[in-house]
């Protein structure tokens, strides 16, 4: 049987602490797709195209790393990828609390999908995309944790 993954998220955008878990998490998967979840209660700064865009320019020629766009419950995202692993990456203690709550109802809902954590480097552990766009908003330079590609992009 195949190790596919999906490492759900809104990558708002993608960044070096993203990048950081991806790249580590490819050695433990046949397959890993990156899906950019639509959340209702988020307005995201960066269109879905500009989001996909730049991980397809990341992971370009690497076979083992699709992205894609979904709707809906992650389970059910992974149930139509044939995923059998969600992947989660973690920053702090409260960041494992939220994201074991929700590993927790995603097993409740298909129990042969398993939640994989994996903590970041820490060097990545204040980077988070919702502090990004707030540098952003008040014209902060937010090169130091974005990929080349996403910095030139934004600039």
């Amino acid at each position: 049987m195949q190790r596919i993954c999906l490492f759900p998220g809104t990558f708002d955008p993608v960044t070096l602490g993203h990048i950081d878990i991806i790249d580590r998490a490819l050695p433990l998967f046949d397959k890993l797709y990156i899906g950019i979840g639509r959340n209702a209660q988020k307005q995201p700064m960066f269109s879905e195209e500009q989001r996909l865009s730049w991980i397809n320019k990341i992971y370009e020629g690497n076979e083992k790393v699709e992205a894609l766009v979904y709707d809906g419950l992650t389970v059910d995202c992974c149930k139509k990828i044939h995923a059998n692993y969600i992947l989660r990456g973690i920053r702090y203690v409260n960041d494992f609390e939220y994201e074991k709550a929700i590993a927790d109802m995603n097993r409740s809902i298909a129990n042969n999908i398993e939640t994989i954590f994996l903590t970041c480097l820490p060097q990545y552990t204040s980077v988070a995309s919702t502090l990004v766009r707030d540098v952003l908003k008040y014209g902060g330079d937010v090169s130091p944790f974005l990929p080349d590609i996403v910095s030139k992009t934004i600039r």
